[in-house]
């Protein structure tokens, strides 16, 4: 099978596995890892503060969110308060050394958004984002 026969599903698929390995590798080397970031990120841009929330906003389910949020917490990057009114309601917190890594990463997330981009016109990059929301929808079932 030539490279121009490779099915387009089989040759996004490598390239999402390739950039999210070399995505996590980046994030890894500053303190982080993606999970980790995509969670503060979410409490740092959104209104996304109980554990059912966050779980939503993130893409994961809630037993996995409370692996990471275990972890995290462990680590000082977040604290989880229970809902005085509702003590099965937990609200998480970003805690001063959680902001400072979330700078971190934001800044190697950042750099590794214009390493991607070298070469790359705008044009290119507003084409490429057409064209993955394109094979995004005709992925969906009828």
């Amino acid at each position: 099978m030539s490279p121009a026969d490779v099915p387009i599903g089989l040759l996004v698929g490598r390239t999402a596995k390739a950039l999210s390995r070399a995505f996590d590798d980046t994030l890894v080397a500053v303190g982080g890892s993606t999970p980790t970031w995509l969670v503060l990120l979410a409490l740092t841009t959104g209104e996304h503060r109980t554990q059912g929330e966050l779980a939503e906003a993130v893409g994961v389910r809630q037993p996995t969110l409370t692996h990471h949020l275990d972890s995290m917490e462990r680590a000082g990057f977040v604290t989880r308060e229970r809902e005085p009114g509702n003590r099965r309601v937990q609200h998480v917190v970003v805690t001063e050394a959680g902001q400072q890594l979330f700078l971190r990463l934001r800044r190697a997330a950042g750099s590794f958004d214009g390493r991607l981009r070298a070469g790359l016109e705008d044009e290119e990059i507003a084409a490429l984002r057409r064209v993955l929301a394109q094979l995004s929808e005709n992925a969906q079932p009828d």
